[in-house]
């Protein structure tokens, strides 16, 4: 356990970041990293040595455990959910000060790269050089291949503990959910990924990409023991209708108009019987913010009208966590810059707010675990 520890301790130091600091800029929201840091540190100087000092602590820390991955290159309609991590940070800090977690830090991203397998050796090269000073560092590059290696080497050292990632486009939960599906699967754990969102993110490529927003949930359904256990919620956006989606990927959805037709009672039935059904023991949500209506969610890339309000959501959450452990979750898709409702930083307070009472929910789950 002592060598698996430090392998861990090695990795963090070399490719993650303190938490705030994901976005690599100098002045840009320096005064809001701040006060994030103060809020976590109980100070702004000397960051980095104090992050590394919270670290020692990691063995004995919480379950829930933090990660901030601050990318947005894996999206393609509006950008800017790479402030995601540090402003909805921020938001937890000031309206749920009670919470406790364990905050491991930032993603170190490249804002140019999704994955090292979309990049040649040169550049590969050039960037560890960049990164770690070291062309020849065994670390990878991208965002989404760090955060697998992490995710990876963190199950395999604290097989009880859990991420709650915060993102960053929704491609960010392709290495979260595959490094949590192959941890599990080796703890014989059966799991389901409950996934809300607008969109049904299964095309298998995106403009020749495989591995990004619209697309990262076809490419998890391999590690689950049935597609069946992807279950949607929320979806409303999409080109084909439910029926293409269930048939050609086996997964299960429950649109935004089930939930209003039918409501929510009805649908966390259907749910909770599948569950059981499957014998399921673990869950796994993957929360798009999007998922929840553009009317109280606007600050993010694809906003979506006819969607959940924030009150169904957390009442099918509820009765989900009531039966079974919360052992792994992100929130995606938070772009506190964008808007499209014409209400400016309104928009982007309300949609932090949501998005932090449905996180604080989640990590309050994942900590009792």
């Amino acid at each position: 356990m002592k060598a698996l520890q430090d392998s861990l301790l090695t990795t963090i130091k070399s490719c993650l970041c303190p938490p705030g600091d994901g976005v690599y800029t100098v002045n840009t929201a320096k005064e809001r990293k701040q006060q994030l840091q103060q809020s976590i540190y109980q100070q702004t100087e000397r960051i980095d040595l104090a992050w590394l000092k919270s670290l020692e602590t990691l063995p004995q820390s919480n379950n829930a455990v933090m990660l901030g991955i601050a990318s947005d290159c894996g999206g393609g309609i509006l950008r800017g959910a790479n402030w995601g991590p540090l402003f909805l940070r921020a938001t937890l800090h000031e309206q749920s000060p009670e919470l406790s977690y364990f905050d491991i830090g930032d993603v170190r991203v490249n804002p140019h790269l999704l994955h090292d397998k979309y990049l040649n050796e040169l550049t590969i090269s050039k960037c560890r050089d960049a990164f770690y000073q070291d062309n020849n560092a065994k670390y990878p590059v991208s965002p989404l291949s760090i955060t697998e290696l992490v995710a990876d080497e963190f199950y395999a050292t604290y097989p009880d503990k859990g991420l709650f990632g915060i993102g960053g486009d929704h491609s960010i939960s392709y290495p979260l959910t595959k490094a949590y599906l192959k941890a599990k699967l080796q703890q014989d754990k059966r799991v389901a990924i409950i996934h809300f969102d607008a969109h049904t993110d299964l095309l298998v490529d995106r403009l020749g990409i495989d591995l990004c927003f619209g697309s990262w949930c076809t490419h998890i359904l391999k590690y689950l023991h049935s597609p069946t256990h992807l279950i949607q919620i929320g979806i409303r956006s999409s080109g084909k209708p439910k029926a293409h989606w269930e048939s050609k990927f086996g997964v299960t959805q429950h649109w935004a108009k089930e939930v209003q037709e039918l409501g929510v009672e009805y649908v966390i039935g259907t749910i909770l019987k599948q569950l059981q059904d499957e014998k399921i023991d673990e869950l796994y949500v993957s929360f798009d913010i999007d998922a929840i209506d553009s009317s109280f969610v606007s600050a993010t890339g694809t906003p979506e009208p006819d969607g959940l309000t924030p009150t169904e959501a957390m009442d099918i959450l509820k009765a989900l966590a009531e039966k079974y452990p919360i052992t792994g979750a992100d929130m995606m898709e938070i772009a506190p810059f964008t808007d499209t409702s014409g209400e400016g930083i309104k928009s982007s307070q309300q949609t932090l707010a949501v998005a932090a009472e449905l996180s604080a929910f989640l990590l309050t789950k994942m900590s009792e675990n």
